[in-house]
């Protein structure tokens, strides 16, 4: 029994203190990468799912997707509105500018049509793309979409997104025994998943 307590005293702290500071780390980070797309901010939502997985707190998982769609739908509107701002502009903006580098002429061309045959679905779809968000957003951005109408489509999309990126933690959790196995595993999926698009293309390319 004494074992026990003592498990439990240890054990706690460890969770509370993982939590204080794992889910505001982990908004601040979905929504910096929102913004400027350099951190893999699937493989954090995953990652963070995995822990969550190994914690005995019944409403863990329910915060991490919570704190990942909430951070990215407000990354994704802070974006839109900083393209819009430039857009508007008769100089443009850095953001803006960013946002056209980061949205190749072809996959915005696709973007484009895919957006007037298919509207908002287009849309909801884009961030379960890898590298697809962005194009999507330059095209309703051309498209001259007022911000209400974009996160109509952009909620369900972050939604979709972050239970997309918890299901790949719950089976990394699910499979291993040890937290740090489950987000090594998890994390080397979502890079199979965002790269593996881009491979296909360039070897198709190389075939024609």
């Amino acid at each position: 029994m004494r074992h026990v307590l003592a498990a439990a005293v240890i054990t706690v702290p460890t969770e509370v203190t993982q939590r204080a500071l794992g889910y505001p780390s982990l908004f601040l980070l979905v929504l910096i990468g929102a913004l400027v797309p350099v951190i893999p901010t699937g493989a954090l939502v995953s990652s963070a799912t995995v822990v969550a997985v190994h914690q005995t707190a019944p409403l863990s998982m329910a915060m991490v997707f919570v704190v990942a769609a909430l951070a990215a739908f407000l990354g994704d509107m802070a974006l839109y509105w900083l393209g819009r701002r430039g857009m508007e502009s008769r100089n443009g903006s850095r953001w803006l500018a960013a946002i056209r580098d980061r949205a190749p002429e072809d996959r915005l061309a696709q973007a484009q049509q895919k957006l007037a045959d298919h509207d908002v679905v287009v849309l909801v779809m884009s961030r379960l793309v890898p590298a697809g968000r962005i194009p999507v957003m330059l095209a309703c951005l051309m498209a001259k979409w007022p911000a209400r109408r974009f996160a109509h489509g952009n909620g369900p999309a972050c939604l979709a997104w972050a239970a997309t990126y918890q299901l790949i933690g719950v089976l990394g959790g699910s499979l291993f025994k040890e937290p740090w196995e489950g987000v090594a595993a998890a994390i080397a999926l979502t890079v199979v998943i965002s790269v593996a698009p881009a491979l296909w293309r360039r070897a198709r390319s190389a075939t024609r």
